[in-house]
Order: structure tokens, then sequence, then C-alpha cells
């Protein structure tokens, strides 16, 4: 499993409509796509108009495709919300006991 973060800054007050934009717009767009398994949104406690969204698609080229075909269309619709660009950042996912994933042990 892999997955992508996109770490956002919104413009001040905007991290609420930036996650009703995700939910009601982003989701579904993302759920259409071969290999996506899942997002999670997070919106920081400390920063209020700092969201990170975590995706995890089936494989890395799953989520590169994502990354070339659809981003830029999902970019374009949350810019008018940012503050500035969104950094995203790439994983293998080691463990996850909501996925059921365990990293391998060495025998």
């Amino acid at each position: 499993m892999f997955t992508r973060t996109v770490d956002v800054t919104t413009k001040p007050g905007k991290a609420k409509d930036l996650a009703t934009l995700i939910n009601e717009k982003v989701l579904p767009i993302l759920k259409k796509q071969t290999g996506f398994a899942d997002e999670t949104l997070l919106v920081s406690d400390k920063e209020p108009d700092r969201v990170l969204a975590i995706s995890f698609w089936n494989t890395k080229e799953d989520a590169e495709r994502y990354h070339q075909e659809q981003y830029p269309v999902i970019q374009q619709m949350i810019r008018p919300l940012l503050d500035a660009e969104p950094v995203v950042r790439t994983f293998n996912v080691d463990s996850s006991i909501t996925h059921k994933i365990a990293a391998e042990k060495a025998a």
C-alpha cells in the first residue's frame, strides 16, 4: 500500500470550507480512481488554517496515475481557498490497523 499526503495552509478562516469542498467534490473523484483505498482529512487543532489530506492507494503506480491525471484538476478546484501551494509527499505504508497492513518481519 502507498500513501500521498497533501499539506495545505488555507487562507484565514477557510479550513472548514476546504474540508467541505474535499468531502463534497474531491472524494467523489477519488472514489472513481483505480487503486484508491481511503482518504483521511485532518484539520489542525493548533493551527486552524492547516489541513492535511492523506490518501491511501493500492500501489505507487495507482497514486502516480492519479497525481498526473486528476490532481491538477483538484488543485485548481481548491486553489481559491489556499494561502500557499500544497506540499505533496509520498510514502510506502509500513503498517496500518485500519487497512490490516503489517510490516514484514525478517525471519
